[in-house]
């Protein structure tokens, strides 16, 4: 059974940047949607941006529209977030998620619409 593993995470000033890296292993992921969530300490997990198989539909948290944004490399079978002009409020453990479907839809943002999931990346963003 393939997984999933995130990476890329660390800690940064605000106003800095981070790029995320998502990598399917053991199997190709091909026609799955990919999706970013975040859990910050005693809070729950919350949806950030996921993107359709073929990348033509982004999905994005108000919070975060203009400052991130996701991609995928389905050759790579990976999926990115870079996140720009990042927050205090950034702070959070990231997760990557997949679900097969070739279709895109707003329940993309809805993390039980997810079957696999990444083990997570910390994200510290210092003021």
């Amino acid at each position: 059974q393939g997984q999933l593993v995130d990476s890329g995470g660390g800690l940064v000033q605000a106003g800095g940047s981070l790029r995320l890296s998502c990598a399917a292993s053991g199997r190709t992921f091909s026609r799955y949607a990919m999706g970013w969530f975040r859990q910050a300490p005693g809070k729950e997990r919350d949806f950030v941006a996921a993107i359709t198989w073929i990348g033509g539909t982004t999905y994005y948290a108000d919070s975060v529209k203009g400052r991130f944004t996701i991609s995928r490399d389905n050759a790579k079978n990976t999926v990115y977030l870079q996140m720009n002009s990042l927050k205090p409020e950034d702070t959070a453990v990231y997760y990557c998620a997949a679900v097969h479907t070739g279709w895109g839809s707003p329940l993309l943002t809805v993390d039980k619409t997810y079957d696999a999931w990444g083990q997570g990346t910390q994200v510290t963003v210092s003021s």
